[in-house]
């Protein structure tokens, strides 16, 4: 059996498959889904999969989904001196 590159344990088709699933389940689901994938992937490649194969509209998944499609990498804090000196 192959690894689904995509959702490699799962989850978000199990969380597709739960009745009366809330976005925060969905949200939770999202985040062990993201760090399951390797950290070199490219993930909204991952997420527009995803999407293209679950994407049923008005499940709390796919509205998780496609915030997480929507999202930019934040920047990141930079503590001590380094945060309050200007580059």
């Amino acid at each position: 059996m192959t690894k689904d590159t995509l959702d490699p344990k799962g989850l978000i088709r199990e969380a597709y498959a739960i009745d009366g699933i809330t976005a925060g389940e969905c949200r939770s689901i999202f985040l062990d889904w993201a760090l399951s994938v390797p950290q070199d992937a490219e993930h909204q490649a991952l997420i527009a999969g995803l999407l293209a194969r679950y994407g049923l509209a008005g499940h709390p998944m796919t509205a998780t989904l496609q915030a997480g499609l929507g999202a930019t990498a934040a920047p990141t804090r930079r503590g001590g001196r380094a945060g309050r000196v200007g580059s």
